[in-house]
């Protein structure tokens, strides 16, 4: 009864999803021990739980960017006001989420600093004196860190003042370079969430409205949430020579020809963990994917004051020391045991109790499917390694199943208005390419254009708002 009472209690904890979803995601977050709130409005505390998260999210990342020969650099944090505003169109698109330092000590300063919301200013100004010829070229730089933007509306990870990212920045000396590396950066990035957060994308490029403040093209990867909808999940920018000419970053080439380099940005923040938490997640917390879980299994002895237990669940525990592994053996009663691992996304558990060990079997618990499986004490590395794969790879496929089953398409206005009165998720559509039909389907239906997919489909001849002749089709949703 008591194991009862503790589960209901840490289940009660959260609300239910299909009651308010958004309530229960800063309930996980919380509960499941990621983040708590600062005394300063819009910043939040990353707990050592939610950190290991972002911890093996970044070495994973990181270990894809150097194979492509990306180097870690670090830059300044404070931007000085003259030259944030060389680029007109950075400076502006940034203006109103821009933190500003006016005094060092008790001494006001001369020139405004802003902090850092974006490091492409920095990164140009230390290129013009870095990069003298083609042998200089490319660049291909990256720095994890934090930046600063003053939102109106917060919440945990998705949208807060001071989040954590990484930025690439990289110069080259031909448009078609650059643009091979935007492309490259990006598959990365669908990769990465595809293959260690099970997290599928469509891949597809911003519209002129949505694309980044001083970029040529802005590419997206852009996932749909457990609750339909749309989270931007990584974005690659192709800047062409536009800062290059405003910081006048250039080189001499082999003809020995002062030249205009060729510019890129990309980047991912902690919002990855958000996407995480809504797409798998369910209403006893989070469920994590094996290969970026800050614990993979959890070893939870049932009844360790028997004679035994203790001694059996240390060598299983011991067993496993390839898998990042947690020997539970405190005093709390199992079924306390067993809502904390579910409540963290601890992806499997192993359990083992007196009847167990007589039988020589321990019972195997996925996280995701709750399914048990009998293993033999003997063979539980083995059967850990091949349960945690199959974990792997079913959260992906459940996560495309779910994208592919709240995706539509409208072949016209009727068919584009019903789809958002009637269903959630994606709606695949075409447009003229006019601004103002872009404009007008965000204040009629209040969704937005997700992206110009890369994989284009003829859904019909026509724009769903004006019934002109089509150019692209465009996938429309309803976003955080």
């Amino acid at each position: 009864m008591a194991d009862s009472k503790n589960n209901k209690k840490m289940v009660e904890a959260i609300t239910s999803m299909d009651e308010d979803f958004t309530q229960w995601y800063t309930d996980v977050c919380i509960k499941a021990d990621l983040i708590a709130y600062s005394h300063i409005k819009g910043f939040m505390v990353i707990k050592p739980y939610g950190y290991a998260l972002w911890e093996n999210m970044q070495a994973l990342l990181d270990k894809r960017f150097k194979k492509t020969g990306v180097q870690n650099v670090y830059m300044p944090l404070l931007i000085p006001e003259s030259l944030l505003a060389k680029e007109g169109e950075l400076v502006n698109g940034f203006a109103p989420e821009v933190a500003w330092v006016t005094a060092g000590g008790t001494e006001p300063l001369q020139e405004r600093l802003a902090i850092r919301p974006t490091s492409e200013t920095v990164f140009s100004d230390f290129y013009k004196d870095d990069v003298h010829s083609y042998r200089d070229l490319p660049r291909l730089y990256n720095q994890w860190c934090s930046v600063v933007r003053w939102e109106k509306e917060t919440r945990p990870f998705l949208r807060s003042r001071e989040f954590l990212w990484q930025e690439g920045h990289t110069i080259h000396a031909s448009k078609e370079e650059a643009e091979e590396r935007t492309q490259m950066m990006l598959n990365l990035y669908a990769d990465f969430l595809a293959e260690d957060m099970a997290i599928p994308t469509i891949k597809g490029q911003k519209t002129e409205k949505e694309k980044f403040a001083g970029a040529d093209a802005t590419y997206t990867v852009e996932a749909l949430m457990h609750d339909c909808r749309a989270l931007q999940s990584g974005t690659s920018h192709f800047f062409g020579q536009k800062f290059s000419k405003a910081y006048d970053i250039t080189y001499t080439d082999k003809d020995n020809q002062l030249k205009y380099v060729w510019q890129t940005s990309w980047g991912v923040t902690t919002r990855m963990i958000g996407a995480m938490i809504m797409v798998h997640g369910d209403n006893s917390g989070l469920v994590i994917p094996p290969r970026i879980a800050p614990i993979q299994v959890a070893v939870i002895p049932i009844m360790q004051k028997k004679e035994g237990v203790l001694d059996c669940a240390q060598k299983i525990y011991e067993s496993l020391n390839d898998f990042r592994v947690k020997l539970d053996d405190t005093d709390r009663s199992p079924g306390f045991k067993f809502s904390e691992q579910e409540m963290r996304g601890i992806p499997l558990r192993v359990e083992i109790g007196p009847k167990d060990m007589e039988q020589g079997k321990c019972v195997l618990v996925r996280r995701d499917t709750r399914e048990k499986i009998e293993c033999p004490i003997d063979e539980v590395a083995s059967k850990v390694s091949e349960v945690l794969v199959q974990i792997q790879n079913d959260m992906l496929a459940s996560a495309k199943a779910h994208l592919e089953a709240h995706t539509f398409a409208a072949r016209n206005k009727e068919e584009f208005e019903d789809a958002f009165k009637e269903t959630k998720g994606f709606v695949k559509a075409m447009w003229c390419g006019d601004r103002a039909c872009e404009d007008k389907i965000k204040e009629d239906y209040n969704v937005t254009s997700r992206c110009m997919p890369f994989k284009q489909e003829e859904i019909s001849g026509t724009c769903v708002c004006c019934g002109k002749p089509a150019k692209k089709m465009v996938i429309w949703g309803r976003a955080y």
